[in-house]
């Protein structure tokens, strides 16, 4: 049975002026999510900015996580790639007997079929005994992984727990759903859809929007799993709006600048990506103070 269930929130790597990891904003992030009701972390995904974190300070930072999270919550680390030797070379190598499980992305830029999809995770599975979240976004990798190969994936490899399915389309997501053997978790990776992915079956989701708000995002995600949904409802729609502009200049600029509103962590990140801009923030904060979720 899949441990990866409820509300995770893909953390976001705070920076320094100067480029560095700000470990005070890290901290203050870390104790927002301890007591703000999220249920397991996600460190060094895609909203993370992983791609620009050297291996040091990978390790780093990994080690100033879980030594704040004391061993609370689960933690997930993001180890995946287009190198399939590489990634698994990555994950011999690192030393995961503090972490809860493994998020796998399927390889961007190579545009590999669904059978050398299904290689590459074979590999993957055989490269740890630990839990695996496979990781479909094809908006980012330019390949979708069809709901007959993770659930072959599924089926065929047993440390294959769940998936992330941040395609976008509902339908694949209820295929996977309807088809997947007994104890593999459907996680929503994509925060509007987490409720029409729950309300079809699915168990959870990976989260931006919970950076700032796992208090909202744990009780919107536990209720619609509980079956309250007009519960949920209410808190789908507290920030649904807010959502659209978070992704309106990219992930994770748009977090990151209500992060800075909230006082956990500045605004800065990692070229080729930049700050959002005025426009955007401007309605950031807009809806911020329309809503009261600051004060909430």
């Amino acid at each position: 049975m899949s441990k990866f269930k409820g509300l995770g929130v893909a953390l976001v790597t705070p920076f320094s002026e100067n480029g560095n990891i700000d470990y005070a904003g890290l901290q203050r992030l870390i104790e927002l999510q301890l007591n703000g009701g999220t249920d397991y972390l996600v460190v060094h995904g895609t909203t993370g900015e992983s791609v620009t974190l050297s291996a040091d300070e990978k390790k780093a930072s990994l080690e100033f996580i879980q030594e704040i999270n004391n061993g609370k919550l689960p933690v997930v680390i993001g180890i995946g790639g287009n190198n399939t030797r590489e990634v698994c070379a990555q994950l011999e190598a690192a030393n995961l007997s503090n972490v809860d499980g493994v998020l796998s992305v399927s390889p961007a830029y190579n545009k590999p079929t669904q059978n050398g999809i299904y290689a590459h995770f074979h590999a993957v599975a055989n490269a740890t005994d630990k839990d695996i979240i496979l990781y479909n976004v094809p908006g980012r990798t330019g390949s979708n992984v069809t709901a007959e190969t993770t659930v072959r994936c599924a089926e065929d490899f047993a440390n294959i727990v769940a998936v992330k399915e941040a395609s976008g389309n509902l339908e694949q997501t209820m295929q996977i759903i309807k088809n997947r053997p007994e104890g593999f978790s459907v996680l929503s990776g994509d925060d509007a859809l987490a409720l029409p992915v729950i309300a079809s079956g699915g168990d959870g989701l990976i989260s931006v929007i919970g950076n700032a708000f796992p208090g909202i995002y744990a009780e919107m995600i536990h209720a619609a799993i509980e079956g309250r949904l007009a519960d949920a409802r209410i808190h789908h729609y507290q920030v649904f709006d807010l959502i659209h502009w978070l992704f309106a200049d990219g992930n994770p600029g748009g977090i990151k600048e209500v992060l800075k509103y909230m006082n956990v962590c500045h605004n800065h990140v990692r070229l080729p990506l930049v700050p959002v801009g005025k426009s955007v923030s401007d309605k950031l904060y807009a809806l911020l103070a329309e809503s009261e979720l600051v004060m909430t």
